[in-house]
């Protein structure tokens, strides 16, 4: 069952909460990060992505990031940019994107819960970037990222959720994406103890997003058991900071694919082959297709539209990993037909995710890439379910939004 508890946050005075906020370290590369905080010194990449404040070409592994990562936490604090809860408190965390809302309950998580398997996951993580996330959360001596878990949803946490959110909110702005964020602070210890209690009787949390980010706090927090012996359970370093939304709230968006060549074939030799695997109807309007329905694909190349339908014998409903459209994909054309072995390493692939639109693809096979794909989104359904089965989806399988935003909550580890 959920082990989850309340903590002193660290978190920014209430009127630079929307100019500290920013969007997960790994959502952008390092001119965007530069970019994006451009006349505002209080974003909170000053922290999570702190070579923006090194000299330009700085190894983004190097330990004068993570020392200035440090740095700058440390002159958030004392310059009174964050200040710090007097009381462990749980919180309340709403985003509202183009009408639709998900709200989440804002604690800390046990990292006993993810070497138990409580808190599944879905994804393999990367050596390199677990890392950096170590180092990061080492040198700051913190969770400076929250966790996106999901769980199925509860009466007893809508409820209180509903009645917390009757009263006067810490935060309320809108980001320059224009989606809405609201926080609230629950304080009151018999609140705080009945969310405790009722996530003691869910069994089982999932990660939806920050697969590295979650690895990394553990691996920081078996650190410092080694480094403590004597520690306590309540010890700040067994938890991990977390937000809690219930799956049904949740949207996944498609996460398309765009492949510089056609692997030596002309346009005739690519058709005949993918027909072998694939219903192929080509497009006579101009207009980007986008999937309505699983197992079905949109291809875009040398300015024609094509509508993909995997052919039945493809699809194996039996394996929940082989039946994801991601896989099929994978498995009958980028691989054998255009050769991406690995998607994971091959930098003839990248991935565009669907915040982006279908226009995108257009414009990255038209420029840089010759040919694109348009992906139907995997559901929640599908994660929870390969989670359970302890199996492991493709590379680049979900894309959620509205994305949780980094430095409205800091998890002191001490």
């Amino acid at each position: 069952m959920a082990k989850i508890k309340a903590f002193r946050a660290i978190r920014p005075k209430e009127n630079l909460a929307g100019k500290v906020a920013a969007l997960p370290y790994d959502v952008m590369n390092y001119e965007e990060a530069k970019e994006m905080v451009k006349g505002n010194p209080y974003s909170f990449l000053h922290i999570d992505r702190a070579e923006i404040d090194l000299e330009d070409g700085i190894n983004p592994y190097d330990k004068k990031v993570y020392e200035k990562a440090k740095s700058n936490l440390n002159e958030f604090i004392n310059k009174g940019i964050f200040i710090e809860d007097n009381e462990h408190n749980i919180y309340i965390y709403r985003q509202i994107m183009d009408g639709r809302v998900q709200t989440g309950i804002v604690c800390c998580t046990s990292i006993d819960d993810y070497l138990n398997g409580v808190v599944k996951k879905h994804e393999y993580t990367r050596e390199d970037k677990e890392r950096d996330r170590i180092n990061h959360v080492d040198y700051c001596n913190a969770n400076t990222g929250p966790i996106f878990l999901t769980y199925k949803r509860h009466e007893e946490i809508d409820k209180i959720v509903e009645n917390s959110t009757k009263k006067v909110p810490i935060y309320d702005f809108i980001s320059e994406d224009g989606i809405t964020h609201i926080v609230w602070s629950i304080k009151d210890d018999e609140i705080i103890k009945k969310i405790i209690d009722v996530f003691d009787k869910i069994p089982s949390l999932y990660i939806a997003d920050g697969h590295h980010r979650t690895a990394a706090a553990i691996k920081v927090g078996q650190m410092r058991r080694e480094q403590n012996p004597n520690y306590r359970d309540e010890d700040e370093f067994n938890y991990f900071l977390s937000v809690l939304y219930p799956a049904e709230e949740l949207k996944i968006f498609d996460y398309n694919r765009v492949v510089k060549d056609l692997n030596g074939l002309t346009i005739e030799e690519l058709l005949n082959k993918i027909k072998e695997k694939f219903e192929v109807e080509k497009l006579r309007t101009v207009e980007e297709y986008k999937p309505e329905e699983r197992h079905y694909f949109g291809m875009y190349t040398h300015g024609v539209w094509y509508k993909l339908k995997a052919k039945q014998e493809k699809i194996n409903e039996d394996d929940v990993v082989a039946s994801l459209d991601v896989s099929i994909l994978q498995d009958n054309l980028l691989d054998p037909i255009l050769g991406i072995k690995d998607p994971r390493k091959d930098d003839r692939i990248e991935f565009v995710g669907g915040i982006r639109g279908i226009k995108e693809l257009t414009k990255r096979a038209n420029s840089d890439m010759e040919i694109a794909f348009s992906m139907y989104p995997t559901s929640i359904e599908e994660l929870m379910k390969i989670a359970d089965e302890k199996k492991v989806m493709p590379p680049k399988s979900t894309w959620f939004e509205p994305k949780i935003r980094s430095g409205i909550f800091i998890h002191s580890l001490e």
